[in-house]
Formats: C-alpha cells, sequence, structure tokens
C-alpha cells in the first residue's frame, strides 16, 4: 500500500505543528513546510522524536515561503521527485496583523495578511494540485476560522457578534472560505475533495496564548477534513462550535 504523504504549511509550531504529528502518528508521511530554515529543521527533529516514540512515519522539513512563487514551485518540485503525488495539502500558514476598528484599518498590515492569508493559499494550492490530482483521494484543508463566517460575525446574540473585530484578519478568512468553496466546486467532480477548517479559539502565538483550546485540539478539525472517507462532504466550514462547545458545520 502506499504511504500517505500530508503537506502542512506553517507547520514549525502551533496548531500547523500538532496537525503534521496527529496526521504522522495515524501513518502519513508529514511534510513540515516552514519558511524559516533553522526553525522548520527544528519542527523536523521534535516531529521525528514524537512520531518515533508513538511509532508513526516519516517527518521532512520543506522548505516554504507561502508568499514566494519560487519558493512553492521549488517545494512542489521537490515532492514531486520525492514522493511523485500528495495525498493531504493543510494550508495552514497564517498571520494576523492590524488592529483597532474597520475605519482605522491600516492597508498596508491589511495587504500582508492577504498576502498570506488568501494568495499564500492560491499559490500554493495551484502548485500542488497537479500532485494532488495523482493521488488516489487527495484532500485540501484550509484553515480558516469561524471569525470568517459573516453569520457568526453578525450574529447579535453570538458571542462573535458581540465582540469588537478589526478588519483584516476576519475578512481575510471569509475571502479564504470563498476560495474554498470555489475550488471545491471545480473539483467537484473528482475524488479530491476541498474544506475550510475551523481550529476554534485555540492558544497560540497568533493569539497570545489567549485562547481557551489546545493547539491539540485545534488541530482536530483540520485532521478530521484531511482523513475524510470517501463519503465525506467537501465545499464546507468545519470545525468547533463556539456556542455548542462541539464539531460540525458553521454557516458561511
Amino acid at each position: 500500500m502506499a504511504t500517505t504523504i500530508a503537506l502542512i504549511t506553517g507547520a514549525n509550531k502551533g496548531i500547523g505543528f500538532e496537525t503534521a504529528r496527529q496526521l504522522g502518528a495515524r501513518g502519513a508521511t508529514v511534510l513540515a513546510g516552514a519558511r524559516d530554515e533553522a526553525r522548520g529543521k527544528q519542527a523536523e527533529q521534535a516531529l521525528r522524536e514524537a512520531l518515533g516514540e508513538a511509532g508513526g512515519a516519516e517527518a521532512r522539513f520543506v522548505p516554504l515561503d507561502v508568499t514566494d512563487a519560487t519558493s512553492v514551485r521549488e517545494a512542489a518540485d521537490w515532492i514531486g521527485r520525492e514522493y511523485g503525488y500528495l495525498d493531504i495539502l493543510v494550508n495552514n500558514a497564517g498571520i494576523a496583523l492590524g488592529g483597532g476598528p474597520p475605519s482605522q484599518t491600516d492597508l498596508d498590515a491589511l495587504r500582508e495578511v492577504y498576502e498570506t492569508n488568501v494568495l499564500g493559499v492560491i499559490i500554493v494550492t495551484n502548485a500542488m494540485l497537479p500532485l494532488l490530482r495523482r493521488a488516489p483521494a487527495a484532500r485540501i484543508v484550509n484553515v480558516s476560522s469561524e471569525v470568517g463566517s459573516i453569520t457568526s460575525m453578525t450574529d447579535p446574540g453570538g458571542p462573535l457578534g458581540q465582540m469588537p473585530a478589526s478588519l483584516a484578519y476576519p475578512s481575510s478568512k471569509s475571502a479564504l472560505n470563498m476560495v474554498t468553496a470555489l475550488y471545491a466546486k471545480e473539483l467537484r467532480d473528482t475524488p479530491v475533495k476541498v474544506n475550510a477548517a475551523n481550529p476554534g479559539y485555540t492558544a497560540t502565538d497568533l493569539n497570545h496564548h489567549s485562547g481557551f483550546r489546545s493547539v491539540a485540539e485545534g488541530a482536530e478539525a483540520s485532521v478530521h477534513l484531511a482523513t475524510l472517507g470517501p463519503d465525506g462532504p467537501s465545499g464546507i466550514l468545519y470545525g468547533h462550535l463556539w456556542t455548542a462547545d462541539a464539531y460540525g458545520p458553521l454557516p458561511w
């Protein structure tokens, strides 16, 4: 049986690292994408140690800056030479910059956030898609957020509807949700499934560790979507439901 090959972007820490660890523990060869070589190699070593203890599969660092098309193409070429195909792509890399109300949006920060959270996902997905098509039934997971749900953010009775929010990060995740839906639409007659994952409010560097969920919990939605069976959905936002403290589909 062929080995499952999984690429996770932004895998040197936080939810990305934990997603790689959980997929590796399930037997996948995990390719830990990171733009910083030192941190990427540290993550590779940590993953190998964790997976070795758990009897899991191989872990390898892949130099990958999602905002650099050349870097992405080189990563895709390397994966093609080494493995010939890709079963799982988890577009996990993301940043959060800027603050304050929408009327005070820093446009430079907004552009930088979109470069990583939206355009970076498109660059990586397009580069990896030929490899994903070579797999029997590939899975693409875009790590989104409940703050990208317009329904949740505008519900006055819900927790997010009552919170002030800056423009850059939530709107980038709303855009990512549409990106997810349109890739799923393009690929709906293929074995490739494309979904968006909501980790929930997870304690990471992104929010200065203010979240109430652990990274192990935060990675669960991505791992679930990355390992969907043939009858699983495509084109949905799935993950932690804050108001129910459970998992399920979320409104776009």
